[in-house]
């Protein structure tokens, strides 16, 4: 049998204990023992081993036949007190140990606001790697939206759908009337900024005295030109008192981009505000030239009857349609789509299927747009043109400066 042994002064006192150890148990060996309790050793126990904590200690049971380990002093769990034998040990757990004196236990470290920020840093930066960014409007009224092809803007029950592109997005699309001293002419715009900024073609604002802009809900607003870039064919454009709560386009990443991706195309072809239409991109990095003279834009709208939408010139496979470029032309690398693109498209919005803009359209093609076309015979055959949105994200702080042409 195992043997409990308490120290002195463990145990009660009371009337039938004469002294501080009770009676002996008898043992279950032989003769009869001394009736006390055997003293206490003369020399203090050795401390218990110090472990790691967490750590599971067995005690040995260091004694021979007769529970004792040799001398009485054995490898029990005090030395010099007997040890449990094999049927009694148990697993004790070792505490943790104490800290050297004067020196202060050390602090665990506080999982505060430091330690979420860290971590939300540490998600952002996860989910950050392999798309683009998604800042809207944190700023200012001056911070474009942007983000990669990958960022949805449609809802997750619409995504994919040319439905949900079009509801998501047509908010942030619109139609502008610029009267010149040629007449008036239609184009579209991609509102970006709160504050009313809009991108537009150059062509589609170019010379004009006067401009109107009509929102996707109806209301017309004055807008005046901040910027243009007739090298690229971009202006930047913005409204006068501003309403509040203007819808902003969310720019993608045109890099993305890749031949056989569904776009769809926003705009305000021949003054129906609005339209929808929807294709591929066809190809990449096509060769579009354009003139920079605003006058060739004019002389157009004049043989054009002066109204109506735009019918900027442009070469394109070495022809040139909508009319002459004249002798100052530019040329940019252009993405080529069969989404229907007619006159008044142009400063309108080509769209990924996440909702993201990643181009202006500028130019179409028509069988019958050549130099001695009008607006009343030409027509898409599926064979439009749009400024990457990256060259278009590259140009805005120039074009908030004035442009290039200023």
């Amino acid at each position: 049998m195992t043997e409990s042994f308490r120290r002195s002064g463990e145990y009660p006192q009371g009337d039938d204990h004469g002294s501080a150890y009770p009676q002996q148990q008898s043992h279950p060996s032989s003769s009869p023992v001394n009736p006390e309790w055997p003293p206490p050793p003369a020399y203090r126990p050795a401390p218990p081993v110090h472990v790691e904590p967490g750590t599971t200690v067995w005690p040995g049971s260091g004694h021979g036949g007769d529970g004792h380990g040799g001398d009485g002093h054995g490898a029990g769990p005090y030395a010099g007190h007997p040890g449990s034998d094999a049927t009694g040990s148990t697993a004790v757990l070792a505490a943790p140990p104490a800290p050297p004196e004067g020196r202060a236990p050390a602090k665990r470290r506080a999982k505060g606001p430091f330690a979420l920020l860290a971590a939300v840093a540490i998600v952002a930066a996860a989910i950050g790697g392999g798309t683009a960014y998604g800042i809207q409007e944190l700023t200012g009224n001056d911070t474009v939206a942007s983000s990669s092809t990958s960022a949805s803007v449609v809802p997750t029950s619409q995504k994919g759908t040319v439905s949900g592109v079009a509801k998501a997005v047509s908010p942030s699309i619109v139609e502008i009337s610029a009267t010149s001293n040629a007449g008036s002419s239609t184009g579209s715009g991609v509102i970006i900024t709160t504050g009313g900024e809009i991108v537009t073609n150059n062509h589609v604002v170019s010379g004009a005295s006067a401009i109107k802009v009509r929102l996707n809900n109806g209301k017309s607003y004055t807008a005046s030109v901040v910027g243009t870039d007739s090298k690229k064919d971009l202006a930047l454009i913005k409204l006068e008192n501003a309403p509040s709560g203007l819808k902003t386009a969310t720019l993608g990443d045109s890099a993305g981009i890749q031949v056989g991706d569904q776009v769809v195309a926003i705009g305000s072809p021949e003054g129906l505000t609005g339209t929808v239409t929807s294709g591929i991109v066809s190809a990449l990095d096509r060769d579009v030239t354009v003139s920079t003279d605003e006058s060739q834009g004019q002389q157009q709208q004049q043989q054009d009857g002066g109204s109506g939408s735009e019918q900027w010139p442009f070469e394109f496979g070495g022809r040139q349609f909508n009319g002459d470029t004249g002798s100052s032309t530019t040329t940019y690398k252009a993405l080529q789509t069969d989404a229907s693109l007619n006159p008044g498209n142009s400063g309108g919005a080509l769209i990924d299927m996440n909702g993201n803009i990643v181009g202006i359209n500028s130019a179409m093609y028509s069988a019958a747009s050549d130099s001695s076309s009008s607006s009343s015979s030409a027509g898409s055959v599926g064979l439009g043109f749009a400024i990457p949105i990256n060259t278009v994200k590259s140009d805005l702080a120039s074009l908030r400066a004035g442009g290039s042409d200023s």
